[in-house]
């Protein structure tokens, strides 16, 4: 039998991060999809957010896409028996290979006791879910799951027990500082919000509506903290100086400056999100986007096992 392919090797250099994806049933979603499997993103992230339908949509994406990678970021694991996560992610691979990558996080105590169970310490029910994970009768390999850490001891628990990370809010900086921290092996792969308008009042009027709620959760909070931001910049919908550090807002050269800074400091893979724009997919967006490609990947891997391998340095 191969070996499972890794997160590096799925992922590439860039992808795109959806919530309109999530819909993916839906005849014009899966023509998107299958639209930028043809321009070459190599890599389709859905939010897995409290679960919801979300390996269905996973599986309607694959089937569209049959070039690329799937990646869920992240699900939620209150409420996700592991046992039927992990048997459904065996029931993708066997119809569409080996391409689905799945993200897992805590999310929050209210996503808890929603799914009537106990948020307790974060770092241990993490690892306790992880635990299940590797005993259920189908597990979710290691080499092809994440976790959505933003605090050094649950990137620490993703090192060490999954491909990596997959952060959100998050500066070049968080990428270089988490890189010094965990070597070369984890993948890090950042959602990026990405604005594809000249102007910045009305590029940042667009951030604020798509990620301004996000800067009021505890998590995140600490985390700009932690990346230098100060109470001047936490407020509602965030300041001029925390919106251009988190989203990048301009022109499609800006965007390709900001993946490349990404990658620079560390990061493997960006997930570009992109907001604004009428409702609806954002085909026009992507489409454009499209002028990134390819991204080189990194032609250093890691197997499952720990083994080096070296890459002949694909693009994507």
């Amino acid at each position: 039998m191969t070996a499972d392919p890794t997160v590096r090797s799925l992922l590439g250099g860039v992808g795109i991060w959806s919530m309109e994806l999530r819909s993916a049933d839906r005849p014009e979603v899966r023509e998107a999809a299958a639209e930028l499997d043809e321009l070459g993103f190599p890599a389709l992230w859905i939010p897995g957010l409290d679960g919801g339908g979300v390996l269905d949509d996973a599986g309607h994406l694959l089937a569209a896409a049959p070039h690329a990678s799937v990646a869920v970021g992240v699900l939620a694991l209150w409420g996700q028996d592991p046992a039927a996560v992990g048997a459904h992610v065996h029931e993708l691979d066997r119809a569409h290979g080996r391409r689905l990558v799945m993200g897992f996080g805590v999310s929050s105590p209210h996503s808890a006791r929603a799914a009537g169970q106990t948020y307790g310490k974060p770092l241990q029910s993490v690892g306790d879910y992880l635990d299940r994970l590797d005993g259920a009768p189908h597990p979710v390999p290691a080499g092809r799951r994440m976790l959505g850490a933003l605090g050094p001891k649950m990137v620490d628990l993703a090192a060490r027990r999954t491909a990596g990370l997959h952060p959100f809010l998050v500066t070049p900086e968080f990428s270089a500082i988490h890189r010094r921290r965990v070597g070369p092996a984890p993948v890090i792969a950042p959602h990026q919000s990405v604005v594809l308008d000249t102007d910045p009042a009305r590029a940042r009027a667009a951030a604020r509506r798509g990620i301004g709620t996000f800067i009021g959760f505890p998590a995140y909070r600490n985390n700009l903290r932690r990346l230098g931001f100060t109470d001047e910049d936490l407020i509602p919908g965030g300041s001029d100086r925390l919106i251009d550090a988190v989203v990048a807002h301009g022109s499609l050269d800006v965007v390709a400056r900001r993946v490349r800074e990404h990658l620079d400091a560390g990061a493997d893979h960006v997930a570009l999100h992109v907001l604004g724009g009428p409702p609806g997919l954002p085909l026009p967006q992507w489409r454009e986007l499209a002028g990134l490609l390819p991204v080189p990947t990194p032609v250093q891997d890691v197997v499952p096992d720990g083994a080096p391998e070296t890459l002949s340095g694909p693009t994507v």
